[in-house]
């Protein structure tokens, strides 16, 4: 097989351009701080009952209640970089985590910590989506498949540094200094972003602003807290066949397929599900959901299992779970190579078989890195 089958004798056609790199690099600093704090958080849970003096069952809800935040702000991205531009709205999620932190590490008691909690979802749900879509708007189509490996490094490595800092700290420290941790991360994401990332707000004189779809929110953003609150309460000794899991569940099920029903007739909505239509994006959306399904989910549960039932420390716990993390990290593939040799080589670090988008041709300069188009099938 020759060399160039992998387009190694154009390397500058599949190389990432130093200004895409410096947005990466840039939004990447910010994000470490939310994946980080997610997994964190994961070993803490036993040391934060205990601490606190609640059992596991409500503690859980430090996580759940972020979760639940997290689901209802991710939707709310799109309008938001529409309406405000991906500077303001980056800025403004990477302010709000950093308050949640603090006030997190401030809590008094476990209901203050789970509201501080649920002020971190908000900001990280706007933070991630916020990152992928702007460092994939810089790279303009080229070299995407090297670019998307930016896009998940936090990914890759908040499973296995995470659940050792957080067993570091919850073994020798206060439990308050998992969130402080997050501080140094947006305070230097912040300042990063104010000097170097590029305003991109919308012009008031460039047409109409971006309206935010309120009747999609109102089926999607419930549909998705009751869906996870209803999985939560599957954990308690009642198992699936309790009201408070068939309720939400039920309730979540129905707002979901009556917001899927609604977004198909509708060409602005919230979310364009249609895009699911396109085989490159549900099979990698697919592969994403069953990945963290797999992923989280144990790094919920093992800790607990480790410290509850096996009676190991915090940082034990945190060790015990870094093959998880690597093995993730190993099942990735290579990026940035394709029998094809062209631009669009390459696939994305979390091993999906995602293909990278192509510029809209009918779309406006601001969407042409997103992917695909209701308008033109692209």
């Amino acid at each position: 097989m020759s060399a160039n089958t992998y387009g190694e004798d154009a390397p500058g056609k599949d190389r990432v351009d130093p200004a895409v790199l410096k947005t990466a690099l840039i939004l990447v600093v910010g994000a470490m701080a939310v994946v980080f704090d997610t997994t964190i958080v994961s070993v803490a849970l036993h040391q934060l009952a205990t601490n606190l003096h609640v059992s596991v069952s409500t503690i859980q809800w430090v996580t759940t209640g972020y979760m639940l935040a997290l689901g209802v702000a991710v939707p709310l991205s799109t309008w938001a970089l529409a309406r405000f531009g991906g500077k303001r709205v980056w800025m403004f999620a990477l302010a709000v985590f950093l308050v949640g932190s603090i006030g997190s590490s401030l809590a008094w008691d476990a209901g203050s910590l789970i509201a501080w909690r649920v002020v971190q979802g908000l900001g990280g749900g706007l933070m991630l989506p916020v990152m992928t879509t702007l460092i994939m708007q810089a790279a303009r189509g080229r070299a995407l498949g090297r670019t998307t490996t930016w896009v998940a490094l936090p990914a890759l490595l908040g499973p296995i540094l995470g659940p050792l800092v957080g067993g570091a700290i919850i073994t020798d420290l206060s439990w308050r200094f998992m969130f402080w941790v997050n501080v140094p991360f947006c305070i230097v994401g912040l300042i990063l972003a104010g000097r170097y990332l590029a305003d991109d707000r919308p012009s008031d004189t460039g047409g109409a602003r971006a309206r935010l779809d309120v009747r999609g929110l109102a089926m999607l953003g419930p549909g998705i807290a009751a869906a996870i609150l209803g999985l939560s309460n599957a954990g308690t000794e009642h198992g699936f066949g309790h009201p408070g899991v068939i309720a939400p569940l039920a309730v979540g099920a129905l707002l979901l397929v009556a917001f899927v029903g609604y977004a198909l007739r509708r060409s602005e909505a919230l979310v364009d599900v249609r895009l699911l239509a396109t085989r490159s994006v549900g099979s990698s959306s697919a592969v994403l959901f069953l990945s963290g399904f797999s992923l989280y989910g144990a790094m919920l549960l093992l800790p607990l299992y480790y410290q509850e039932i096996r009676g190991v420390s915090a940082l034990a716990a945190g060790v015990m779970l870094v093959p998880q993390g690597s093995g993730r990290c190993s099942a990735a593939r290579s990026p940035g190579r394709s029998p094809t040799g062209s631009a669009r080589a390459g696939s994305p670090s979390w091993g999906s078989s995602w293909s990278p988008p192509r510029p809209c041709p009918s779309a406006s300069s601001t969407r042409r890195a997103t992917v695909g188009c209701s308008r033109c099938g692209c």
